[in-house]
């Protein structure tokens, strides 16, 4: 059997239910702001679930976002109170890691939006410049084309931690991103950069093994952290939507998932955890059935 790395499940979309408030474009970030304590409380709940890796709530934390309603001065300070949360949630966990969470710079699921690798690259590099001295590892997520690949690898690669790059792939069609571009087309840059490791996420669990299939010719470790939605709605494609466009899934309780992501482990996956609506419940029961099967949970 083998060391698998355990991520945390979902962090924005939870925070957003468990506030209970009415959803914002700004998403965590708006919980954050307003109910600091509340990420803490969920990293704790993850590592108590059995997850090794605590990622912060960054995802959403981008200058481009904070501008378009005059806090783009903040950005620094919600770093700093993000970072904080998941360290003080680690203190009682002094062998799991903190995840430094990069989200797309404009919004999810739209490479449409086609964001320039150099300016793009600039702002991730501000963001992990920030972020590097208070995390183990960059994870940039929820990259859906070969475009956004590049921006941001170029922005955090070489800032002195290992980066991971979590890839979202079509739904119906797991061999594709969400482009429509070919999940192979990643591969080359994954060597490139030199990339520590590679994923998929944020898509239905139904379309990782395919893309899994592909990662595995990077030789380097990969996993999956997939989400619970029915799936991507058009109304979340627009402009400064809220998840409130989105539904959940009523057939993926934490035995279900963890069916998907013990496959995984099978193909060889060593990284998993989940997406959005995957919560502290999925999380444990997937650690339970690692630790069965006689994995280590690192």
């Amino acid at each position: 059997m083998s060391g698998i790395t355990l991520l945390d499940g979902s962090i924005g979309q939870e925070l957003v239910r468990r506030k209970g408030d009415r959803a914002t474009p700004l998403w965590s970030t708006s919980v954050m702001m307003d109910a600091p304590d509340l990420v803490g409380e969920l990293h704790r709940d993850y590592f108590a679930a059995g997850a090794t890796v605590a990622t912060t709530n960054t995802y959403a934390v981008h200058r481009s976002r904070l501008e378009r309603i005059g806090l783009e001065d903040q950005l620094a300070p919600l770093l700093d109170t993000a970072l904080s949360q998941a360290t003080e949630a680690r203190a009682d966990y002094p062998t799991a890691r903190i995840a430094g969470a990069l989200g797309p710079l404009l919004a999810s699921y739209r490479p449409d939006l086609e964001p320039d690798p150099e300016v793009a690259s600039e702002a991730f590099r501000e963001i992990a410049g920030l972020m590097a001295p208070h995390v183990d590892i960059f994870l940039a997520e929820t990259v859906s084309s070969v475009q956004e690949a590049l921006g941001v690898l170029k922005g955090v690669c070489g800032q002195g931690k290992p980066v991971w790059i979590a890839f979202s792939v079509l739904d119906e069609d797991g061999t594709r991103l969400r482009s429509g571009e070919p999940v192979s087309e990643v591969l080359p840059l994954l060597r490139d950069f030199d990339v520590a490791a590679c994923l998929i996420n944020c898509s239905r669990p139904e379309a990782i093994a395919p893309a899994l299939e592909i990662l595995k010719q990077a030789d380097i470790p990969f996993g999956a952290f997939a989400n619970g939605f029915e799936g991507i709605a058009e109304a979340f494609l627009e402009d400064a939507p809220t998840v409130e466009a989105l539904s959940r899934r009523t057939d993926l309780g934490p035995a279900a998932y963890a069916d998907y992501a013990m496959t995984w482990v099978e193909m060889g996956a060593t990284i998993v955890g989940g997406c959005c609506e995957v919560g502290p419940d999925h999380i444990a029961e997937l650690a339970r059935r690692l630790r069965a099967a006689g994995h280590t949970l690192i």
